[in-house]
Parts: structure tokens; C-alpha cells; sequence
């Protein structure tokens, strides 16, 4: 049962988009946690409130480039569908925010891990959360 999960995310239908969905997801990490050292250490905002706003910038990022390339076989098109899209994808990652932001204040200050490592950590704990729900809700 195992065997044959792990083999349909490597070779079965939605392995192609689940590829997509994490390279859409680096990509957004990556700008996420150069945004969020920018907030931080050019900025002087605290690394919770910097981190709100990095990842706020990142679900647009993300909605745009999954929209376009991840999910582009069910692609929203119209305004209205595009707009709607938006809306449930800010829902959906919008419900992973405090999630994230906890997994990245603990590993703060409980761990003492630094705050862009921390971050990182937190963006790949909560990515399989985000797409199931991004496939079944936002593309599904």
C-alpha cells in the first residue's frame, strides 16, 4: 500500500503537477525568505509581522504561477474565475499562515533556530496542507 502510494506521486497522474506545485513552491519559498530577511534586517520589523507580509506577497506569487503552469489543465481564465481563484487561494493559504507562523515562532524560540531557517522549515512543514487543499478546492 505504501509502496504503490509512493510510486503514483513519482509515476502516476498527478505526479507531473505535484513536480510543478514544489518548484512553484521553492520558487515562492525562496522569495518568501529573501522578502522576509529584507522586512527583518534592512527593515528593522520583527520577524512574526515581517513573515506576514513575505508570505502574503507569496500567495499572489504563487496563485499567479500555478495558475498559469501548475494547474494549467483546469486554469482560471475568465476575470471572474481568476478573481475567484485568488479569493480561495488567499483562504486556503490564508488558514496556513497561523500555522506557519507558529512552527516558525517555536522553532525561534523554543529551538533557537534562526528566524530565515526557521521560516524555511515552517514553509516545507506546512506545503503538503496547502496542496491538498489548492488541488481539491482552488484547481479542484
Amino acid at each position: 500500500m505504501v509502496r504503490s502510494l509512493l510510486r503514483s506521486l513519482v509515476y502516476g497522474p498527478l505526479a507531473r503537477r505535484l513536480r510543478r506545485f514544489v518548484i512553484v513552491g521553492v520558487i515562492g519559498a525562496g522569495v518568501q525568505i529573501g522578502l522576509l530577511w529584507l522586512f527583518v534586517d534592512i527593515g528593522g520589523v520583527n520577524y512574526l509581522l515581517g513573515a506576514l507580509f513575505a508570505i502574503e506577497f507569496t500567495i499572489v506569487l504563487a496563485y499567479v504561477l500555478n495558475n498559469a503552469w501548475t494547474f494549467r489543465t483546469d486554469r482560471h481564465t475568465s476575470r471572474m474565475e481568476y478573481l475567484t481563484g485568488l479569493v480561495r487561494t488567499n483562504v486556503v493559504r490564508g488558514t496556513a499562515i497561523p500555522i506557519q507562523l507558529g512552527i516558525l515562532y517555536a522553532f525561534v524560540e523554543w529551538v533557537g533556530l534562526l528566524y530565515l531557517v526557521a521560516n524555511g522549515a515552517a514553509i516545507f512543514l506546512t506545503g503538503l496542507y496547502r496542496y491538498v487543499l489548492e488541488a481539491r478546492w482552488t484547481w479542484g
